[in-house]
């Protein structure tokens, strides 16, 4: 049986489509409230409006990019100072666009630091000093398997989801003498519209295909940590061993592998 989210609040940021929809749908389905947070008005009030047809829970929404600190700023006062207290906050915003390392735009790289990093550091910075106020809080990466093992054309997507990994670690041995928890969660493929921006082409997708995760069982793995938190999972679990078995020997990993991890 699924444990309730009676009484929890959860934020999620690029609740618009893709993983962050899902999981709000799941954490509505279980009681709980998800703020849904996203830059597509249209898509938020379609799915808060979706999410109480079905479910009756209300799921309000806001406008938010995340790469603009202002809003971040603004947009979390004001959702901390509802009568409900936010409880979760899941930093899912992200995005990759796949490319060799010589051929990477500025642009492209300066937009994904500033969504997958900056953007998830700018909310977490919002979100902790009242969640340490209210004594009760949990922040949840959504990071990615390419943050621990890269591949060739996700230099720079990867470099951002280590650079997530490393934040969330510093902040989890921070938040030690309080209340608040931190979770990572490291998924590899999953069946989501990430890949129409990630690789135009298509040809990544078709190559994984037989390995790509389902949205709805991921979301389900992330929501349970709102319940049950955890330091860190990672999904599919063959592929988090894999990844350990890479930082213990990067180079027979390299060798061995190396035609799957150049399937872009």
């Amino acid at each position: 049986m699924k444990k309730s989210l009676h009484n929890e609040r959860v934020i999620i940021t690029g609740a618009s489509s893709g993983i962050g929809k899902e999981m709000a749908i799941e954490v509505a389905a279980r009681g709980g409230e998800p703020v849904l947070l996203a830059r597509s008005v249209g898509k938020l009030e379609h799915l808060s409006r979706q999410i109480y047809e079905n479910t009756g829970v209300k799921a309000p929404y806001y406008k938010l990019d995340v790469t603009r600190s202002a809003e971040i700023k603004s947009t979390f006062n004001h959702i901390f100072k509802e009568a409900a207290k936010p409880t979760t906050l899941i930093n899912n915003a992200g995005f990759a666009i796949f490319d060799y390392a010589e051929n990477a735009t500025e642009k492209d790289i300066e937009d994904m630091f500033r969504v997958n990093v900056f953007g998830t550091i700018a909310c977490t910075q919002a979100t902790i000093p009242y969640m340490k106020e209210n004594n009760y809080g949990q922040v949840i990466f959504i990071a990615s398997l390419a943050g621990k093992m890269a591949t060739p054309k996700a230099s720079v997507y990867s470099a951002t989801k280590h650079a997530v990994l490393g934040f969330a670690n510093a902040l989890r041995m921070e938040m030690k003498e309080t209340p608040v928890h931190v979770s990572v969660v490291n998924p590899g493929p999953v069946r989501t519209n990430f890949f129409q921006t990630a690789d135009s082409t298509g040809d990544y997708e078709k190559n994984v295909e037989k390995m790509m995760l389902e949205p709805g069982y991921v979301s389900s793995k992330i929501v349970k940590l709102v319940v049950k938190p955890k330091r860190e999972i990672n999904l599919p679990g063959w592929m988090g061993a894999g990844a350990k078995l890479y930082q213990l020997f990067p180079g027979v990993v390299e060798k061995l592998a190396g035609k799957r991890l150049n399937s872009k």
